[in-house]
């Protein structure tokens, strides 16, 4: 055991720089120091167990220590780790988009790999621009929704209906036009009024389909999510679906998209995409997008464009072995019954609570809003402290405590995760009703 956890984080304090993180109170919040993990359990130098009730900040889909992951990645380790994919290929990167390419809801796909679900969505800005270029048309504009959020990057920042936390890199940022998000009953009418009005202005409209996870985990209904889809497919333009977030197993279908009958040009992958080994992303365009490319070596129409590690081997060999995991249909169907079970569970025990205002939940992504009206200081920090102490894993998004579990997680371990969540609120109740 290495134990010493004091040593470790003032180790870590000299060395590292945590993102999302203020560096000067790090060690004050009680930060885990991971040493191994075991199943859905996370475990610390001190030995200590903690259920990753937030799959690793959502990218663990089923679980650590996956023993066909394991095997996949020691396996591709004893051919090739990794080799550019400029101008050249690798087998098992072709043989992951070939199988990809059987379940994404795109026509035709081709895909241009990256490390992260922020840079897919640059490279879904870069070829929705250069694609009406391309086409000797002049759309400047993009249409993202009210509480985006499409990541940290600048042209990612730039979608997102940027936050206290953004506004220093405001200057650096494009303007967008912007319809409000899933929060609002009447979302899908106004985004629908602008691309009707509108549509032949933008390069492309984004849109995270079924869940605005960063942003509290605001849900939309899918017909909904289908009309605005139907709007832009006739208005002509191009659709990006940013399913960074949903996208393998976290709605109950392998990609939210599919259960909003969406065809998107452009689809973003990322997160659960080698499910949570190795850092891997892609963009996924269809033929209609992938053929405004093609055209003379070396000539205008090319995109140029791409990252050394794009089509890691060892990410696409994880990669497909975890794809392979879902074909038998077991792991939806157990991600769907645990989401009914989970609805349930926080119904009865979390939906009541005196600290709790409203409940969030689309498969097993769920988001519990504490009542911020209660002027309860670090509320969310503190509801998640206590939940730590006690053996899971959480992060709040500000008053939003998020519950991601594995898509394996067992019947046992729902209940357990909702009655440590439970547990965490009393404790925090308690300790202001006391004050």
């Amino acid at each position: 055991m290495l134990g010493n956890k004091s040593e470790w984080v003032a180790r870590d304090e000299r060395v590292v720089w945590h993102g999302f993180t203020q560096m000067q109170t790090f060690s004050q919040n009680s930060p885990i120091v991971v040493a191994r993990a075991d199943g859905h359990y996370l475990i610390d130098v001190d030995g200590k167990r903690y259920f990753d009730a937030i799959s690793s900040l959502w990218v663990n889909t089923l679980g650590h220590r996956v023993p066909e992951l394991d095997a996949a990645l020691i396996s591709q380790a004893a051919r090739v780790a990794h080799s550019t994919m400029l101008g050249n290929a690798n087998t098992t990167v072709i043989e992951f988009s070939e199988a990809l390419a059987q379940v994404v809801p795109v026509i035709t796909p081709h895909f241009l790999y990256c490390a992260d679900g922020a840079v897919a969505v640059e490279q879904a800005l870069k070829i929705a621009w250069q694609y009406w270029a391309n086409r000797a048309e002049t759309r400047q504009s993009f249409l993202a929704l009210g509480d985006a959020y499409h990541g940290d990057t600048v042209g990612a920042l730039s979608l997102g209906d940027q936050g206290f936390f953004t506004e220093v890199f405001s200057p650096l940022t494009f303007p967008v036009q912007r319809t409000p998000g899933y929060a609002s009953a009447d979302w899908a009418d106004k985004a629908i009024s602008v691309i009707e009005a509108q549509g032949d202005e933008f390069a492309a409209v984004v849109i995270e389909p079924l869940v605005q996870g960063a942003s509290g985990m605001l849900m939309a209904d899918p017909l909904e999510v289908a009309r605005v889809g139907r709007a832009v497919e006739e208005s002509g333009g191009l659709l990006i679906c940013d399913e960074v977030a949903t996208g393998f197993g976290r709605t109950g279908t392998l990609f939210a998209s599919t259960q909003c009958n969406l065809r998107p040009d452009l689809l973003c992958l990322g997160k659960g995409i080698t499910g949570g080994y190795l850092p891997m992303a892609a963009t996924v365009a269809s033929k209609r997008v992938y053929e405004a490319f093609l055209g003379e070596d070396l000539g205008p129409a090319t995109f140029y464009h791409g990252h050394s590690y794009g089509g890691n081997a060892l990410g696409a060999a994880v990669a497909l072995a975890h794809l392979k995991l879902f074909e038998d249909g077991k792991i939806l169907a157990n991600a769907r019954a645990r989401s009914r079970e989970l609805t349930s569970a926080l119904k009865t025990s979390v939906a009541p609570h005196p600290l709790v205002r409203a409940l969030r939940q689309h498969g097993l992504m769920v988001g519990i809003e504490l009542d911020s009206s209660l002027l309860i200081p670090r509320l969310g920090r503190r509801v998640c402290a206590e939940a730590v102490a006690k053996g899971m894993l959480l992060r709040p998004l500000g008053d939003i405590i998020v519950l991601m579990p594995p898509l394996t997680i067992t019947p046992q371990e729902v209940q357990t995760m909702v009655d440590v969540a439970c547990r965490s609120l009393d404790a925090v109740w308690s300790e202001e009703s006391d004050s």
